[in-house]
C-alpha cells in the first residue's frame, strides 16, 4: 500500500499466540507503511510477546474485557495518534490482509465505514455453520427492517473506518464490550454515517475458536436484541 495517509490496523487478540505472528507478518508484507496495533485483551499465553516480536505496537489490557472493549481501546489510541483511517482485523488469521487496500479505497470514495463481506463476489468458499447462518439471516432481516439496507455480512470483523467514525466509537457509551455487530450497523445509520460492503476473502479459523460456538449463539441473540433496543431508544442515534 503506497499512500501518504496515516493508517492504523487494529488487531484485538485474546490468546492468539498460535496465529498472531503470522497475522502481523501478513499485514506487513501486503500493506507496508501501515501501523499495526495489537490490543492484547488479557491473554494468558504469549500473544503480547509474540506480537511485539513481530513488530506490532502492543496495548495490553490487565484482564479480559471482551472483543468490543478491546476494539474501543484501539479506537481511543487511534484518535490520540491522529490516524486518517483505521482498519480492524481479527487475530486468528480469518481475514486476508490483501483486501485492506480495497476497504480503504471504499472510504476514499465516500463511505464512512467499509465492511468486508465474505458473501459478496464469490471470491472464496467460507464454511458457515447452519446455526450461525440462521442467526445471520435473522439479523440481516432486522438490519433491513430498521435501516432499509441489505447488509450481507453483519458479523464481519474485517472493517475500515474513517476518522469521524473512530472518534464517535472511541467516546460512545453504547459501543458494546462483547459483540459489535448488527447493533453497531444500526447505530451508525441513525448517527448519520454511511456504510458500504466490499467483497473479501475470509478463511475458517485454524484454531477452531469462535465467539459464536457452543451455547454462545443463544446468548449472542438475546444480547444483540437488547443492544438493538438500546440503540433504537438511545441518545446516540442522533449524536452526529
Amino acid at each position: 500500500m503506497k499512500t501518504n495517509d496515516k493508517i492504523a490496523v487494529l488487531i484485538p487478540a485474546y490468546n492468539e499466540a498460535g496465529s498472531i505472528e503470522r497475522v502481523v507478518h501478513g499485514i506487513q508484507e501486503t500493506n507496508p507503511g501501515v501501523d499495526i496495533v495489537v490490543i492484547n485483551d488479557g491473554s494468558a499465553d504469549q500473544t503480547a510477546a509474540l506480537a511485539e516480536k513481530a513488530g506490532a505496537t502492543v496495548l495490553s489490557l490487565a484482564v479480559n474485557l471482551g472483543y468490543g472493549a478491546a476494539l474501543q481501546t484501539g479506537y481511543k489510541f487511534a484518535v490520540k495518534q491522529g490516524y486518517d483511517y483505521t482498519v480492524q482485523i481479527d487475530g486468528d488469521g480469518q481475514h486476508d490482509p490483501r483486501f485492506i487496500d480495497k476497504l480503504i479505497s471504499e472510504l476514499k470514495d465516500g463511505a464512512d465505514v467499509a465492511i468486508g463481506s465474505r458473501f459478496l463476489g464469490n471470491l472464496g468458499k467460507y464454511d458457515n455453520p447452519a446455526l450461525r447462518q440462521l442467526g445471520m439471516t435473522f439479523f440481516r432481516f432486522l438490519i433491513y427492517l430498521f435501516i432499509k439496507r441489505k447488509i450481507t455480512d453483519p458479523t464481519s470483523g474485517f472493517q475500515a473506518l474513517n476518522r469521524r467514525v473512530v472518534e464517535f466509537f472511541a467516546t460512545s457509551q453504547q459501543y458494546p464490550s462483547d459483540f459489535p455487530d448488527a447493533d453497531i450497523i444500526i447505530l451508525l445509520h441513525y448517527a448519520g454515517f454511511s456504510v458500504a460492503e466490499v467483497p473479501v476473502v475470509m478463511y475458517n479459523s485454524e484454531t477452531g475458536k469462535s465467539m459464536h460456538s457452543g451455547l454462545k449463539p443463544i446468548y449472542y441473540i438475546i444480547k444483540m436484541l437488547l443492544s438493538i433496543y438500546a440503540v433504537l431508544f438511545g441518545k446516540e442515534r442522533l449524536a452526529n
